[in-house]
């Protein structure tokens, strides 16, 4: 097993005002050679978006766009005529393929909105760009990983276009949660929403998150009440 640590205090981080980020890997103003991706994973930015802010269209390519709602709610508008609200508890997907313009907006005036922002690699490129949206609210259960991504056109959760699954579950302490690769080859980046857990002798607490590769699975010690994101990705 290969693990690579990246903590909280580490993350890259920007501030313009009524756009709080934080970056796990290079992005905008933040460079880091040595977090640049990890496998396929791109990007994950953990936003505090002001209250309504947002950014306006701007196009993407040949990307995996996936955006998780923690708090409050994002206005999505596209170039392919989607338009619709995002709340805490729904994820959205977005295949840019061979391109798409798209805009978020907070459309709260008196709450800010807590959104992750995360891009994979596609599969394979120059697809028709696609959307998708639903929410896990119902899904979640304590003690339970909830799949939200998968490679799989099932209904259950959300399709991406590439061999990757993203699992989210709120676990009490002193559980022990195993987790296996289900795609061989890949690796997974455990993104550690809030809490305190215990892997292979790491610790991690809220915001930390762990890389871990070269495995067929992974066991989590719960130490605190936890909200676990876990991103399968290929390595």
């Amino acid at each position: 097993m290969e693990k690579v640590l990246h903590p909280e205090n580490e993350r890259g981080y920007n501030d313009i005002g009524w756009l709080k980020a934080k970056f796990s890997f290079s992005f905008g103003p933040y460079y880091n050679p040595e977090k640049t991706h990890f496998g396929a994973l791109r990007v994950l930015n953990d936003d505090i978006i002001g209250k309504g802010k947002g950014f306006g269209m701007h196009p993407h390519d040949n990307m995996e766009i996936i955006t998780i709602v923690l708090e409050g709610a994002l206005e999505h508008k596209d170039s392919m005529g989607n338009k619709g609200i995002i709340k805490a508890g729904e994820v959205q997907v977005m295949s840019a393929g061979t391109g798409v313009y798209h805009s978020e907006y907070n459309p709260s005036h008196t709450e800010n909105t807590s959104s992750l922002q995360i891009w994979v690699f596609p599969k394979e490129e120059n697809i028709t760009p696609r959307y998708d949206q639903k929410s896990f609210t119902d899904a979640i259960k304590p003690n339970e990983l909830v799949t939200l991504i998968s490679p799989a056109k099932n209904g259950d959760s959300l399709w991406i276009n590439q061999d990757a699954t993203f699992s989210i579950g709120e676990f009490e302490p002193g559980k022990q949660v195993q987790y296996e690769i289900k795609s061989r080859g890949n690796g997974i980046y455990l993104f550690l929403l809030e809490g305190s857990v215990n892997i292979d002798g790491t610790t991690l607490n809220k915001r930390d998150a762990l890389g871990v590769y070269d495995t067929d699975y992974i066991t989590i010690e719960t130490v605190a009440q936890s909200r676990l994101l876990i991103l399968e990705v290929p390595m």
